[in-house]
This record gives C-alpha cells, structure tokens and sequence, in this order.
C-alpha cells in the first residue's frame, strides 16, 4: 500500500490542526485541508516542499522496507519501542529561519532528545532496505560531511547523531527578508497553541502512499 515508511514525531490536539491548515495536509486523516489567509504572505506557495509530509519532526527519515518484510513487523517493532521509552519535554520552542527555512525548533536541545532520536534510529534500522545506487548518488549532490556520508551508507540519512537538529517544518527555502515576515505572522498564530514545555509524547509510522503524500498509520504513546 505504500511505497516509503518513516518514524515522525506528529503533535495531537489545536496544534496538529492548526499545522493541516498551515500546510494544506492533515496525515493524520489522509487529506487536503483549506489553507488560512494571512496577510502578504501565499501560505500554499511558501509551503509546497514540506506539504507531502504534514507537520512532523522527523526522527527515521523515510525508507524502504526489506524484501520480505511486511507493516505488521514495523507495527511491531514501534509498539516495542513506544514501551520501551517515557514521555519527556524538551523546554520552549521557538520560530526561526535557520537552513534556509523557517521551523518550529527548540531552544535548548536537550540530550534526551538526541539520545531517543538516536534510539529511533537504530531500533528500525533492521527493518530498512540498503540503499539504491540511485539513493547514494542524489544524496551525495549535497554537500556531505565525511561523517554524514558514512551516515548515510550505513543508516540511510546523512544527518542524524550529532548531525540531528529536531525541527518541524513550516515552510520552503525561503529568503531572509520573506522569512521575516513569516515568521511575524506565525508568532502571532502559534503563540496561544504550542505547549510550554514542548512535550514528546508519541512516535508515530508513517506511509507514503503512490501520490507521494505521507499518512498516519498509527500514533504510538509512549509508555515506558
């Protein structure tokens, strides 16, 4: 049914359907969503790139699943995991133009949240499929690291470990003087919405289906 499976932290609540609005899709429910109207600034062009994604934190970057594998081993795997690990928070959150893009990031990173995304990451790993040729090669038209090329070869995505930046993104690249008043227009929205500390309560296993689009296939509590 799906072509790609990641592992995203998604929030619940106002926030998750303020970030559908926002970005013209709710994963959660598998459909386009009206964009809101917001003064000088085309939300539905701003926002193209990070569409297909829905709002969402990525903690194992999109992958193919092994030959043979099958959905109920990744169900099973990330009802392990969400037993394994307790909720935490992770402080505020603050709205910044950083890499080109403006996202919702933390202010402090705390390392529980490097070491539980690292965890994410090693925990699916086995179920991944190596990468293409094809994969190596449109990675590598960025400029990789020694340390992020390795990263990827053994692990699929160059940018996790000391390279992972937690961040849920809210636009394309945009300029510095676009972003500005972007980022003006989204304080103002996300102010009363986004929870103060900013908790991580949830993983969640996602699909991308054959239009390209990821989709919520289940939510999991953490629990441990």
């Amino acid at each position: 049914m799906f072509k790609r499976y990641a592992i995203f932290f998604t929030p619940a609540g106002a926030f998750a359907d303020w970030g559908s609005a926002w970005l013209g899709w709710d994963s959660a429910n598998g459909h386009c969503v009206p964009h809101p109207h917001i003064a000088d600034v085309d939300v539905a062009c701003i926002t193209a790139t990070p569409r297909k994604y829905g709002l969402h934190a990525t903690l194992k970057a999109p992958f193919q699943i092994l030959q043979g594998a099958s959905l109920e081993q990744l169900h099973e795997a990330a009802t392990k995991f969400a037993s394994q690990h307790a909720t935490f928070d992770i402080g505020a959150m603050d709205v910044r133009h950083d890499n080109g893009f403006v996202a919702l990031r933390p202010k402090n990173t705390p390392k529980e949240l490097r070491d539980f995304a690292a965890s994410t990451v090693h925990a699916f790993d086995t179920i991944r499929a190596p990468l293409t040729d094809v994969d190596i090669a449109r990675r590598r038209q960025t400029s990789l690291t020694a340390r992020q090329d390795q990263q990827m070869l053994e692990f699929g995505y160059p940018y996790i470990f000391d390279d992972f930046h937690f961040h849920l993104t809210l636009s394309s690249d945009l300029l510095e003087q676009q972003a500005a008043v972007v980022i003006a227009a989204l304080v103002l929205q996300l102010g009363p919405i986004v929870p103060t500390p900013f908790v991580i309560d949830a993983i969640t296993l996602m699909g991308e289906d054959n239009n390209g689009m990821f989709q919520q296939i289940h939510r999991y509590a953490l629990t441990g």
